[in-house]
């Protein structure tokens, strides 16, 4: 991990002396509208309630599905607090996509606005996931309830770190092939972060937090918000969203 990280330090230092016009702009139309539907994904879950206060007694390990049963741990607190904090700082990862035009205030902003965006709706979206279904974490089928855990041991579906880990990882890649599309650091820096993003995936299996198929899916989820969200911010007019108001509705048009 040590050296993926000077990786970035080097990318840093590689493109700090750069300038360039960012490829991404804001539209207010489009932004209005993704603005509100992000916002609106985002304090969804805070209108939701899932509350397990029964505790089973026993679990059977037999009626979880074949793929998720392979790889089932005991909990592990150290690696549990450990992989939970490092997705949370990944989340500076896009920084990097900035760098060259980090003097540019409209460059700054835009880059806010589409992560801000980015972040709702996968805050959103995870979240509400987790209070929509109850599922209990791998480590009640060995261990019981750690202590501390009386209010989450039910909440293993989807995995609330890996979807911040993989959308950090999914928008630094997306943005940084935009905007250094001849760089020499783009394959390094795509490897990079999603490594960095599959090793806390992993962590979170390993420490009993989560079964496979949660952190898949919230690899999938994040990823796909990673890379929308900056697709539909490209500079280029035939690259972009069009959203056009119409009666009782609204058209849009995602040329790709």
């Amino acid at each position: 991990m040590k050296k993926l990280l000077m990786v970035f330090c080097l990318v840093y230092f590689a493109q700090v002396n750069c300038s360039s016009q960012s490829v991404y702009r804001l539209d207010l139309t489009n932004d209005v509208i993704i603005g509100t539907l992000s916002l609106g994904f985002g304090i969804t879950p805070f209108f939701m309630h899932n509350e397990q206060k029964n505790i089973p007694d026993t679990l059977n390990s037999d009626k979880v599905n074949s793929l998720d049963r392979l790889l089932m741990f005991s909990y592990n607190k150290p690696l549990d607090l450990f992989s939970d904090n490092i997705a949370y700082a990944l989340a500076l990862l896009p920084v990097i996509s900035l760098i060259p035009n980090i003097q540019d205030s409209n460059a700054v902003f835009t880059y806010c606005v589409m992560y801000g965006e980015s972040l709702l709706l996968t805050y959103g979206t995870t979240f509400s996931l987790k209070n929509a279904v109850i599922r209990y974490r791998p480590y009640m089928y060995a261990d019981g309830v750690p202590a501390g855990k009386e209010k989450d041991f039910y909440n293993s579906f989807p995995s609330g770190a890996v979807s911040f880990a993989f959308l950090s990882a999914a928008f630094l890649s997306t943005t940084f092939s935009r905007e250094f599309p001849e760089s020499k650091w783009k394959v390094p820096v795509i490897a990079g972060s999603h490594t960095l993003a599959a090793g806390v995936g992993a962590m979170r299996i390993v420490s009993g937090a989560h079964f496979l198929t949660d952190v898949l899916t919230s690899a999938a989820v994040s990823s796909l918000y990673g890379w929308l969200i900056p697709r539909l911010h490209l500079r280029k007019d035939n690259e972009r969203l069009t959203i056009i108001p119409a009666g009782n509705g609204m058209l849009v048009s995602l040329k790709l």
